[in-house]
């Protein structure tokens, strides 16, 4: 996605360090009207990916930002969490987080963009992420690029959700 920036960054004569993530854990908040509201989540079904706690990325923005002996590898690196996700398995970890029986409703493309739109969400954001749901394609693929990187391995889902129940509440 990001090739044509990079490309454009190394003819300038730069060597930046790529780092690139997936599905941010930290998206799940868009949830948090649905959640207070009842116990179903709905919304376009994406494909399965490794989601990524955001506190990971920053970690490792960080240790790429304080390479001051150039030691990195310049990448790209792809930061993703442990374990691979659906939208179920997350709203099913979530409402383990809450101590509830959350489940997930997936819905068309159409309802959700209306949903959004609804909801008072940007239109280009809301395309975009319409768009994003319809051509993600499935990713089986987790990496150890976190750990390297910060020398912890990347958290799950799961903390995730402990750590930010209260906000669903």
């Amino acid at each position: 996605m990001h090739e044509e920036m990079e490309a454009l960054l190394r003819d300038a004569g730069l060597r930046p360090i790529v780092l690139c993530s997936d599905t941010l854990a930290s998206n799940t908040r868009g949830w948090i009207p649905q959640v207070r509201a009842g116990d179903v989540v709905s919304g376009p079904d994406i494909a399965r990916t490794a989601v990524v706690d955001e506190r990971d990325v920053a970690d490792a923005v960080v240790a790429a930002l304080l390479d001051h002996h150039g030691q990195l590898d310049h990448g790209p690196h792809l930061l993703t969490g442990p374990e691979v996700l659906s939208r179920a398995d997350q709203v099913a970890l979530l409402g383990a987080a809450l101590r509830r029986r959350l489940r997930f409703q997936a819905v068309s493309a159409d309802l959700a963009r209306s949903r959004m739109l609804t909801d008072g969400r940007p239109e280009r954001l809301v395309e975009a992420l319409i768009a994003a749901s319809l051509r993600r394609p499935e990713s089986h693929r987790t990496t150890d690029h976190v750990e390297r990187l910060t020398g912890r391995p990347a958290g799950t889902f799961a903390r995730w959700a402990v750590d930010h129940a209260v906000e669903f509440s």
